[in-house]
């Protein structure tokens, strides 16, 4: 069973400028992030855009709905920002893809050493060979359906909605 990954950015391939203190894209860590977590699954990776999930249009979302219509896989991991991810997956859920669609992403940036991406990015993978299709989100060691789940600034983690 293979599995598409499909890379769009957020705070899990930014870099850090240690010149002038911000955030950048240069490239994805995707590759990095699976050779450290000894992964051996069989993924088709693409990267379809290095921005912040912020500045994310609804054409950049059609391109993801596109990209998951049109590959051979009905298993598909997408990395994305969190501030906007659940409007993706509200997005993608009004596509009607009939795949297992799951939406995972990071709060600390991979380049800094102590982030949750990596954990994020194997729960999401193990999450998309089990559950039904549909789009979820994976975020915490937790799947959601997308309408059910939220981002809490304050604590900083992914939860169900209220």
């Amino acid at each position: 069973m293979d599995i598409k990954l499909f890379v769009t950015g957020g705070t899990f391939d930014k870099e850090y400028n240690e010149l002038n203190g911000q955030l950048f894209f240069k490239e994805t860590h995707i590759y990095e992030i699976l050779k450290l977590g000894r992964s051996r699954l069989a993924l088709n990776i693409r990267t379809l855009m290095l921005i912040d999930s912020l500045d994310m249009t609804d054409g950049d979302r059609q391109i993801i709905a596109d990209n998951c219509k049109n590959c051979e896989e009905s298993k598909i991991v997408i990395t994305h920002g969190t501030d906007t991810m659940t409007l993706t997956a509200e997005y993608l859920a009004s596509q009607k893809i009939n795949k297992t669609i799951v939406l995972t992403g990071a709060m600390i940036p991979y380049k800094f050493g102590s982030s949750d991406g990596l954990f994020n990015l194997g729960g999401a993978l193990a999450f998309a060979q089990t559950l039904p299709p549909g789009v979820y989100i994976a975020m915490n060691g937790r799947y959601f359906d997308w309408n059910n789940c939220r981002k809490n600034k304050a604590s900083g983690i992914f939860e169900e909605r209220e």
